[in-house]
This record gives C-alpha cells, sequence and structure tokens, in this order.
C-alpha cells in the first residue's frame, strides 16, 4: 500500500463529515499510543503550556529517580531513554519555549545524577549536544528570553 501525501489526505479529510471525523480519529488513537498521548496534549493540555511544562518536569524527575546507578552502562541507556521521552513531548508542543525549558531541565537533572557523570565520555557528550541545541533554540527567541535563558544556561555550568 502506497501511503498517501499530506495533501491529500487534507483534501478528503475536507470532504469528511463530523461524524465521520470522529471515526477516523478513534481508529487513529487505537492504534499507537504516541497517537493518543498527542490527542491527549492538543485536547487537554496545549491551552495551559506552563503547567504542560511542569507536568513534563515531574515525569523527568520520576524517570531520573529510577536510573539504575550500578554501572555506566545503566545510567547511559536510561538517560538516552528519558531523553527519547522529552523529545517526544517537546514534539507535540512544538513551542521553543516549551523545547528550551525542558532541555535545561534534562541537562540539569542529568549534571546532578550520583555517581557524577564527568566519568563518562558518552554521557557527558549527551549533555554537550543537548546543550548545543538549547543554544541554537535560544538564538531564535525574543531577546528578553533570550537573556533569561542564557541565565539558566549559565547557572547549569557548562
Amino acid at each position: 500500500m502506497k501511503t498517501a501525501t499530506i495533501k491529500v489526505l487534507k483534501d478528503e479529510l475536507e470532504h469528511q463529515n463530523s461524524k465521520e471525523l470522529l471515526e477516523l480519529c478513534l481508529k487513529l488513537i487505537r492504534f499507537k499510543k504516541e497517537n493518543k498521548e498527542l490527542l491527549t496534549y492538543l485536547l487537554f493540555e496545549a491551552h495551559n503550556e506552563e503547567q504542560y511544562r511542569e507536568t513534563v518536569k515531574k515525569e523527568i524527575d520520576v524517570l531520573f529517580s529510577e536510573v539504575n546507578t550500578k554501572s555506566y552502562f545503566y545510567i547511559r541507556k536510561s538517560v538516552r531513554k528519558i531523553l527519547t521521552t522529552t523529545k517526544k513531548y517537546i514534539r507535540y508542543s512544538k513551542n521553543k519555549e516549551t523545547e528550551i525549558e525542558l532541555l535545561l531541565y534534562f541537562c540539569l537533572q542529568l549534571k546532578n545524577v550520583k555517581p557524577s557523570i564527568k566519568k563518562s565520555p558518552r554521557i557527558q557528550n549527551v549533555l554537550i549536544t543537548q546543550v548545543r541545541l538549547i543554544r541554537k533554540g535560544i538564538d531564535k527567541l525574543h531577546e528578553d528570553l533570550q537573556f533569561d535563558y542564557n541565565e539558566k544556561l549559565i547557572e547549569l555550568d557548562l
């Protein structure tokens, strides 16, 4: 089966009535967990971005508290999983401020992991890469926000 382009799908959806659209949405959210999470964000959390950020930060806290610290291998695996989850929530929002805020929070939590990540170059590279992404994102924001986020980046002490 060949997948249709977004334009073709959009044109076809415009010809559907509201009941048929509802049925299609319900089929989509049954198919994949990410679809359900995205629809949950769009319906319930998109109107209050600040509360959404706080909810995601709490989830990041929980994930970091569950990190297996027996070896750097396990720490790295857990960190990659947490980063993937964080990026998924950023993708739902598509808001640059949310992206920077959540990545900053991730980096701060990563820096505070015990044992110290300074003994693992691979984990440090994850941190350095995310800081680069944060800096790129900050450059796209308004000057006042740039100043605020640059201050937070300095607090991160990298």
